[in-house]
């Protein structure tokens, strides 16, 4: 008995979505909130003294997620707004 081996190039190859493009402003303020978030996790766990003096006090880790809720916040517009744009448009 003998097998078939198919080949198939990357050409044939059909996909049926687009891939997402997030706007700039979304992805930086995202990450800047995640970076912000983890030392103030860090301080409020009680672990802070080790990275930062300041991080000892664990109402600097409150602030730090505070800042970090606001600049996630302040991402996610620009993301709704391309939503409502991209559903606006079709």
């Amino acid at each position: 008995m003998a097998t078939r081996a198919v080949v198939c190039s990357a050409w044939n190859l059909v996909y049926s979505y687009t891939m997402r493009r997030y706007p700039f402003s979304f992805i930086s303020l995202t990450t800047l909130g995640v970076l912000c978030a983890i030392p103030g996790l860090i301080s409020i766990a009680g672990f802070g003294a080790a990275v930062h003096p300041v991080l000892d006090d664990p109402m600097a880790g409150l602030a730090f997620i505070v800042s970090a809720v606001a600049l996630i916040g302040s991402g996610a517009f620009p993301l709704v707004i391309e939503k409502l744009k991209e559903n606006e448009g079709s």
